[in-house]
């Protein structure tokens, strides 16, 4: 017998969800909460059997299932769980789109599910993108009385978009809606566009389930990673039922679970301000994330906070544990002024007592791990430059060689020079011939890829040497989970956790720098920062690493919570200039970058932005006035 899947409780008879329409249970991983719900949907599968009837699932695509996909898989190998009764209706796919296609939702069903296990093909269902205009709404209704042919789905499983959307309704979906074709979002569009090499590759149409179709599914799990999914999330879990979040339709259905990561749940009304909602046990993190949430809410310093705006605000028995709100006020103030320093790497021969880093040895060995070959600059630029100028070995270790990024367009550019200056070399044409033949199925050659590649490192080290750092200490790790040659990346390996250790162990550093942000759109940051955990994790007890602390920064998507900053380097105008012509050396990722999601600033403009809307927040605290901070998190392994 498989393990038992996600509990479920009724909406409303629990105490967490005083603020909460759609019961949801959080996990510390999303692999964990993945096998969980794998088994769940093996044990439906094994009662089915059990009962001679056919398993009826509709299944998701995207990136969120897919470790359900991989236990599901694991289980078929090795656990003889059987998939000759199950029948599977998909969500949606893009329209039009071929099935061969890479980027089909049929293509992408088949690799991580349907190719391994003993499904019978006659029982997949995968809405057919080559449909005729003309035969599309037939098709649309013929798809959805298949469905009810079999009774309908006994188990749907959803991601959620950024719109709110559930398959591909997007705002403005119906709550009775049935299988139909739809228009995209932007948004929705935007999401996709890593997968696609662009937005503009992107179909704009899509054929999708409906809402009521989903709706009438006898159990709904919905998976959210991430913290990006974070905010509609809380739109979908706590706000009203509106078809601006269609997501929000299932807060009707009467055996819905949303299975959450940590980061996912963060906007959650529960897991933000606690205290709005139960008793606390108010520990000093809790404590300083509620005061600086109190001078945010009631726009305050810290330190002109008062016992009314803690009583008004649900925080009375926290003010009645630390006595008055002055105790409190000036104990977090000085919390947060700790964090601040113009000495990333130490103050040498100074008290340490109330800095963030230790001041000995004066000298530090420092590795700044970058997942692509940019990050360095644009999450930490100024640290990183601070680190250089006072002293310190600093080591950059760029452990992907980031050539998916570079665009077909940029890479034939620099082989039409390599050809003229090669004499137009055998080499040099077969990688002109392949950039100018190139489909939209066709993966990347090898030479084609090792160009890309060149490019992104002569990026890196003429932005490494405007910084001062000697070329030796610059180490191309080139992870072999990267190199696929398609934005769909391996698995991470024994090969890619030695390539981190033998550089740890090669430097003994005493401080590492690492991409501690999980929003990156297509994956490759989380796995650089499980690279490096597992590295930690088989080292951990080498003498040396003792001496050795983790800082984790974060990409160009998000900063990390005022609360959360353990150490604040602040940068001057001039810094500020210095960081952003360090991130131009990086000109291939300029002027319409592939993968730039939503956000249509270039990279140095968002790091910009962000970094002073860091100091502007310390500043409103009641600190001091920078004209940007760079902010990092300890990591304690």
């Amino acid at each position: 017998m498989f393990k038992e899947g996600i509990s479920y409780r009724e909406a409303g008879k629990f105490e967490e969800t005083r603020f909460e329409k759609i019961h949801n249970v959080i996990f510390e991983s999303s692999k964990e909460a993945s096998i969980l719900v794998a088994h769940e949907l093996a044990n439906l599968i094994h009662r089915k059997e059990e009962l001679n009837e056919p398993c009826v699932l509709g299944l998701a695509t995207g990136s969120s299932p897919i470790k359900v996909y991989e236990e599901l898989v694991r289980m078929h190998k090795e656990e003889n769980l059987s998939f000759k009764n199950v029948v599977t209706f998909n969500l949606d796919e893009y329209y039009p789109m071929d099935k061969n296609n890479i980027q089909s939702y049929h293509h992408f069903m088949h690799e991580h599910l349907f190719n391994h296990v003993d499904i019978l093909p006659e029982n997949v269902n995968i809405p057919n993108g080559t449909v005729s205009a003309e035969e599309l709404q037939q098709y649309c209704i013929d798809y959805e009385m298949k469905i009810i042919s079999y009774g309908g789905l006994d188990f749907q499983l959803l991601g959620i978009g950024r719109t709110g959307h559930i398959g591909f309704n997007e705002p403005g979906s119906h709550i009775n809606s049935g299988t139909r074709s739809i228009t995209l979002d932007h948004l929705t569009r935007a999401d996709a566009a890593p997968s696609f090499l662009g937005i503009d590759n992107v179909p704009r149409k899509a054929i999708t389930m409906g809402i009521g179709t989903v709706r009438n599914a006898k159990r709904i799990v919905l998976l959210g990673w991430g913290i990006s999914k974070a905010e509609i999330l809380k739109k979908t879990i706590e706000g009203e039922m509106s078809s601006q979040v269609p997501a929000t339709y299932l807060q009707e259905h009467n055996n819905t679970t949303f299975v959450l990561d940590t980061e996912a749940s963060s906007e959650l009304t529960r897991v933000k301000t606690p205290w709005l909602v139960k008793s606390c046990v108010w520990t000093d993190e809790l404590k300083l994330k509620a005061v600086v949430w109190l001078s945010e809410l009631t726009s305050k310093p810290i330190l002109k906070l008062t016992d009314k705006d803690y009583n008004d605000n649900g925080m009375s028995g926290l003010l009645a544990e630390e006595g008055t709100a002055y105790n409190l006020n000036i104990k977090m103030f000085n919390h947060l002024q700790h964090t601040i320093t113009g000495w990333p790497g130490g103050k040498p021969f100074a008290d340490d007592t109330y800095r963030p880093e230790r001041s000995n040895p004066a000298k530090k060995r420092v590795i700044i791990f970058s997942p692509h070959p940019d990050d360095d600059v644009i999450s930490m630029g100024g640290t990183f430059d601070r680190l250089v100028e006072q002293g310190h070995e600093v080591h950059i270790a760029y452990q992907t060689s980031g050539n998916i990024a570079v665009s077909n367009e940029e890479a034939l550019k620099f082989a039409e020079v390599s050809s003229v200056l090669n004499f137009e070399s055998k080499e040099s044409k077969e990688v002109i011939d392949f950039l100018k033949n190139k489909g939209e199925n066709d993966i990347d050659s090898l030479q084609v890829r090792q160009l890309k590649g060149l490019i992104r490192r002569s990026e890196s080290l003429a932005a490494t040497r405007y910084l001062g750092v000697p070329d030796a200490n610059v180490h191309f790790l080139n992870l072999p989970f990267y190199e696929t040659g398609t934005v769909k990346k391996g698995n991470l390996t024994e090969a890619d956790i030695k390539i981190m250790c033998d550089l740890i162990e090669d430097i003994k550093p005493h401080q590492i720098y690492a991409a501690g942000d999980l929003a990156d759109p297509h994956g490759t940051h989380k796995v650089c920062l499980d690279s490096l955990f597992e590295a930690l994790k088989q080292l951990k007890h080498n003498s040396y690493m003792d001496d050795c602390w983790v800082w984790l920064y974060r990409g160009a998507w998000h900063e990390w919570e005022s609360y959360q900053i353990e150490m604040a380097v602040p940068m001057s105008p001039d810094q500020v200039l210095k960081k952003r012509h360090a991130i131009f050396y990086h000109q291939s990722q300029k002027d319409g970058v592939m993968f730039q999601g939503d956000d249509s600033r270039e990279f140095w403009v968002r790091a910009e932005d962000r970094n002073r809307a860091t100091a502007k927040k310390y500043n409103d605290l009641g600190l001091a006035d920078y004209a940007a901070i760079e902010a990092f998190k300890r990591y304690h392994f």
